[in-house]
């Protein structure tokens, strides 16, 4: 007899969840967003600040998704109402599954430049770019190429609907398997050869050794942004990802070790990419422009450059479509559970109307560069209310990118701290991760991270990313960044201290000897 749960699907494997929560997880914010962002901020000193908010908020909060997922086994929204039935709390899923169709939108257009490098590396098209001039001008007429930007985000759209289309095991998590072990070897090996560079010696003291005087009140809390949205948590990923779980895996050791990779990921890619730049005198803190602009410059200099580049933007690709099936995924899990659609017809549909949503994005750097809110309702840039708006003064591509990570992902993830914290009973949260691990001795730290640390940490980032949409307040964003800081370290140790000596380990009355 075949239960409602093999009918919907469920990982063929331990392993195969592990690869594909990772392959979430790991996308173009490790390669991509991570290694500028820490070139800007200090480097090593940034890592470990950037580790710490990774275990205070990140872990917890992917455990909490996985708790709901594996409970209710079914996609965010049809989660949240399960376990709160008849409320308003169904919108915090509903807005998960429309932050994974709108951020996929505009990720499938960075992914589709990815691929069109991927595609033209091996014929030395990328490494031939011989300074940042050349290779500027180079993705910039790329970028702004609407047939080119439009082809390639169809094609890496066709890619994730094929993989999704087949299923968890015959599609996403067979994928996983091949595509994560090999991103892992490729990365390993650029590591290697970058760090074995003359001059190389540079790049790996900027990694190791930790620069304190660069910690600012802003790195910080960029370092908690960071850390809250590569594991892909506050849209409901998680969520749908757990509710395909089995009873016998053991929860908080698969976000654990899912943190771990995904750290680990950043922090190689790291090392990847900061020696070499060094070695052949580029500036780590070149920003977003590092892996399109930068790194083929390096590529150019360095012996066997034409097959390090197609090593580097395989792996990158690779780490996009990870990325992206798992958004195609928690948007089509809502329309087969809630509506009663075959996978197939889901996510043909879902990918021929997140492709169109896209085309917006795709035209941002070309004809359609000059758009804006502002622009259409006749304001000019720093004049006038509307002019001075930073939000209004956007592109569509950075609009979207910036409502759909600055806004919609934290709001969710801040809801979600709320509900598995304080409105979902205790004893079944309990049980729930109890399991499969039955001897979780950090219950009640857990718990207590949802309930103060992660509300506490989100409402901060969402604050102040209000107040920064106007410039003129922008000595009272410096003077609260500076006071949020110094909160956040003193409600974390709180946490901490109180959760320790209250005791971790807890089991509820059904599971106890």
């Amino acid at each position: 007899m075949v239960t409602d749960q093999e009918a919907r699907g469920a990982w063929s494997s331990k392993a195969g969840f592990l690869l594909a929560a990772a392959g979430s997880a790991i996308g173009l914010g490790n390669i991509w967003r991570f290694t500028y962002i820490m070139g800007e901020n200090g480097g090593a000193a940034f890592i470990l600040v950037y580790v710490a908010c990774i275990i205070l908020i990140g872990v917890p909060l992917f455990l909490a998704e996985l708790v709901l997922g594996r409970n209710t086994h079914l996609n965010p929204v049809g989660a949240i109402e399960a376990i709160k039935p008849g409320t308003s709390w169904k919108w915090i899923g509903a807005l998960g599954v429309l932050a994974g169709a709108f951020l996929l939108s505009f990720y499938s257009v960075v992914a589709g430049w990815v691929m069109a490098y991927a595609l033209r590396a091996p014929f030395g098209t990328i490494s031939g770019l011989a300074s940042p001039e050349e290779a500027g001008t180079y993705f910039g007429a790329l970028s702004s190429n609407a047939s080119q930007s439009l082809m390639f985000h169809g094609l890496f759209m066709v890619a994730t609907v094929v993989i999704v289309a087949r299923g968890i095991k015959g599609g996403i998590e067979r994928a996983s398997k091949i595509m994560m072990p090999i991103l892992f070897i490729l990365l390993a090996a650029l590591a290697v050869r970058s760090m074995t560079l003359t001059g190389a010696g540079a790049g790996i003291d900027f990694m190791l050794r930790p620069d304190f005087s660069a910690l600012t009140p802003t790195v910080v809390l960029i370092a908690m942004g960071h850390a809250f949205f590569t594991l892909s948590v506050g849209m409901g990923t998680m969520i749908t990802y757990g509710s395909y779980l089995t009873p016998e895996h053991n929860l908080p050791m698969a976000s654990l070790q899912v943190a771990f990779m995904d750290t680990l990921i950043a922090i190689v890619a790291g090392f990847a990419i900061f020696p070499a730049l060094f070695a052949f005198g580029m500036e780590p803190s070149e920003g977003p422009g590092l892996v399109f602009v930068t790194l083929p410059v390096v590529f150019h200099q360095m012996p066997g450059g034409m097959l390090f580049a197609s090593m580097f933007f395989a792996l990158f690709f690779m780490a996009a479509l990870t990325s992206s099936i798992s958004l195609l995924e928690v948007v089509a899990a809502y329309f087969i559970d809630e509506l009663g659609w075959v996978r197939s017809k889901a996510v043909l549909i879902l990918g021929v109307a997140i492709f169109l949503m896209g085309i917006p994005a795709a035209l941002a750097m070309g004809s359609w560069g000059g758009w804006s809110i502002a622009s259409m309702l006749g304001a000019t840039a720093g004049q006038g209310a509307l002019g001075s708006v930073g939000i209004l003064q956007l592109n569509w591509f950075d609009l979207i990118s910036h409502i759909v990570s600055d806004y919609m992902l934290p709001v969710g993830g801040f809801f979600l701290c709320l509900l598995v914290g304080w409105f979902w009973n205790r004893a079944t949260v309990e049980a729930e991760v109890f399991i499969g691990s039955p001897g979780f001795r950090f219950m009640t730290l857990w718990i207590n991270l949802l309930r103060w640390f992660g509300p506490l940490l989100i409402g901060q980032v969402l604050v102040l990313g209000i107040l920064a949409e106007f410039p003129s307040l922008a000595q009272l964003v410096d003077t609260l960044q500076a006071w949020f800081a110094g909160l956040d370290i003193l409600v974390a140790l709180a946490v901490i201290v109180v959760s320790l000596v209250a005791g971790g380990k807890t089991r509820p009355t059904e599971f106890r000897e």
